[in-house]
C-alpha cells in the first residue's frame, strides 16, 4: 500500500508521515530531506547524474552511500533546497529515485507533489492543511525566532510552492483534505488511521 501526503509548510506532513509509518510498520520517505541531500550534493559539487539518493528503514538519508541524516540539518541547506526544487531536471530525478525506493514495497511518502506527480496511482492521497498563523506557531515553537519573521517565511514559501510552473503545491483530484488546525499530533493520526482502515477494507472487496 502506498500513501501519499501533501501539504504546505509546517502542516504537519513529517510529524504524521514518521508517525503513521511507524504505525503500519511501513518505510517512511521524507521527500523534503532528499531535496535536501540533492543540496548537500551540489554544495560539494557532485554532478546530478551522479546523484543518488536513498532512506533506510530506520529513516536515516544516504547521499551516494553515506548517511548524511545529520548534515541536512544545516540552516545553509534551506534556501538551496527550496531553489532546486523549482529546477526541471533536479526534480525528474529526484521523483524517479522516489518512484525507485516505493516500488514494490509499502510507503508512507510525503511532500508537496506526491499525490499529484510522483506517486499518482497511491491507494491512499491526503493533502494535510492548517491556518497560516498555526503553521507558523508550530514552526516557531520548533525553531525559535520572531513570529512575524517566521509567518512571513512561510507566507512566502506557500506563495512559491503553489505558484511554480513545475509541479505546484494542489491537492490531488481524489485526496482526503484534512485540516489540523486546533489539532493534536494524536488526533490526526488517529483520524488518518481510521482512513487508511477504511481504505483497505474498500480494496478488499
Amino acid at each position: 500500500m502506498k500513501i501519499a501526503i501533501d501539504g504546505p509548510a509546517a502542516s504537519g506532513k513529517t510529524t504524521l508521515g514518521k508517525r503513521l509509518a511507524q504505525a503500519l510498520g511501513f518505510l517512511f520517505v521524507p521527500t523534503g530531506a532528499m531535496y535536501r541531500a540533492a543540496a548537500l550534493a551540489r554544495l560539494r559539487g557532485i554532478p546530478l547524474k551522479d546523484v543518488d539518493i536513498n532512506v533506510t528503514e530506520e529513516g536515516r538519508v544516504l547521499l551516494n552511500g553515506e548517511d548524511v541524516t545529520e548534515a541536512l540539518a544545516s540552516p545553509a541547506l534551506d534556501e538551496l533546497s527550496s531553489q532546486l526544487a523549482v529546477e526541471g531536471e533536479v526534480r525528474a530525478h529526484l521523483v524517479e529515485l522516489q518512484r525507485r525506493i516505493a516500488q514494490g514495497r509499502d510507503v508512507v511518502m510525503e511532500g508537496r507533489d506526491i499525490g499529484t506527480v510522483v506517486l499518482p496511482d497511491a491507494e491512499l492521497k491526503i493533502f494535510l492543511w492548517a491556518t497560516l498563523e498555526e503553521r507558523a506557531r508550530r514552526r516557531q515553537r520548533e525553531q525559535g525566532g520572531s513570529f512575524e519573521e517566521v509567518l512571513e517565511a512561510i507566507r512566502k514559501r506557500d506563495e512559491r510552492d503553489s505558484t511554480r510552473a513545475l509541479a505546484p503545491l494542489r491537492p490531488a483530484p481524489d485526496a482526503v483534505f484534512l485540516d489540523t488546525t486546533g489539532k493534536s499530533p494524536d488526533e490526526v493520526l488517529c483520524l488518518v488511521l481510521r482512513l487508511v482502515e477504511e481504505r483497505r477494507a474498500r480494496l478488499a472487496r
